[in-house]
């Protein structure tokens, strides 16, 4: 019998560049929660407080499909989008003859 316990994770390095797999590495590991249960592990957990914290975070995917719901079907008002703002572009040389 085999039992395997995590997930194993692949990050390709593309031409040497380390500090982008790194940062495609921690998002992965952000997507997957490996943060938070890293955290989590840090100290011992009651069974009660497990519990308690389970539930709240139930009720908070609970609200929060909720809330998405009533957004799709127009009862709550969408979010508003971030606006980002532009970088500013290089300008190109002019053409006319400056004075000087």
């Amino acid at each position: 019998m085999h039992l395997q316990i995590g997930k194993l994770m692949q990050v390709l390095v593309r031409d040497n560049n380390v500090d982008q797999a790194l940062r495609v590495l921690k998002k992965k590991m952000q997507r997957e929660g490996l943060f938070r249960e890293m955290k989590q592990r840090r100290a011992y957990e009651k069974p009660s407080e497990r519990r308690t914290r389970e539930k709240a975070e139930a009720v908070r995917r609970a609200r929060k499909l909720a809330r998405k719901q009533a957004q799709r079907e127009g009862l709550a008002p969408m979010p508003k989008r971030k606006v980002r703002p532009e970088k500013p572009r290089a300008a190109a040389p002019s053409t006319t003859p400056q004075a000087i």
